[in-house]
């Protein structure tokens, strides 16, 4: 397969960011796959791989790849995996790419490998369908002169919990960095518009460990909380979202672009 034929439409967005120096490099270090689900969420079926942003070649897949679209072979390259999302969605997906490096940008290249983006799109199954899927990427492994090398992409199949996209996008920050935008990208005649909902740094917190699964017990662990606090954020938030219990609660969040 020659470059022309691995070409996809997000190198020429990549291209834009002064940390991201295409040189075909190869990658014999693996990221710590475990640690790094760890600060993800997967509501129902996922799978991960390992990207190679050098030369957009992809490697470690999560056999699921290839149950939940239906294909008998890894992909070998980020554009089979491209293939398989819904042609409407291409568009957000490019503007999406866009916001994400614009943030990055504007957060500093020093924090690059403190961040993870995440938005929305369909993607074909095994059935044939296409089903609104939940994309998380955080970069994995820079160079000696911060160059972005390696990542780590999650994709969730949530059809079940909604097939509305937000068309948000989020790049929150991971460790000891407490970045969390919300971008929402404008796509004519896709979805109405999300209400004003305006849930504290911490609720949010709590709103990303209730779909990582954590009870809220384990929340309180993990906040150094009480949980009679974190029954009290539970509740706000439920009030804030007009959400009956955690199952509506997840489904809106989704579609409104907050997680």
């Amino acid at each position: 397969m020659d470059n022309q034929e691995k070409k996809h439409p997000l190198v020429e967005i990549w291209d834009n960011y002064p940390g991201m120096q295409r040189q075909n490099r190869q990658i014999s270090q693996v990221p710590p796959i475990e640690q790094i689900l760890g600060e993800m969420f997967a509501i129902g079926e996922f799978y991960y791989y390992v990207l190679n942003l050098t030369n957009s070649t992809v490697s470690h897949h999560h056999p699921n790849i290839l149950k939940l679209h239906g294909i008998e072979k890894y992909p070998q390259n980020l554009k089979e995996i491209i293939d398989l999302i819904h042609p409407d969605d291409l568009e957000f997906v490019v503007k999406a790419e866009q916001k994400v490096i614009e943030k990055m940008m504007e957060i500093g290249r020093a924090h690059q490998l403190y961040l993870k983006s995440s938005y929305c799109f369909r993607m074909r199954t095994a059935e044939g369908n296409y089903e609104l899927f939940h994309h998380q990427a955080m970069l994995t492994m820079e160079d000696e002169h911060k160059n972005l090398i390696q990542s780590i992409n999650i994709h969730t199949n949530i059809n079940h919990i909604t097939k509305e996209n937000s068309h948000t996008v989020l790049v929150t920050g991971i460790g000891t960095i407490n970045d969390f935008h919300r971008i929402k990208i404008e796509i004519p005649c896709k979805s109405e518009k999300a209400p004003g909902i305006n849930l504290t740094k911490r609720e949010i917190e709590i709103l990303s460990l209730i779909a990582k699964g954590y009870s809220g017990s384990e929340i309180s662990k993990i906040l150094i909380l009480s949980e009679h606090t974190i029954r009290t954020h539970r509740k706000n938030i439920l009030t804030k979202t007009h959400s009956r219990n955690s199952k509506e609660l997840l489904k809106k969040a989704f579609e409104w672009g907050l997680i």
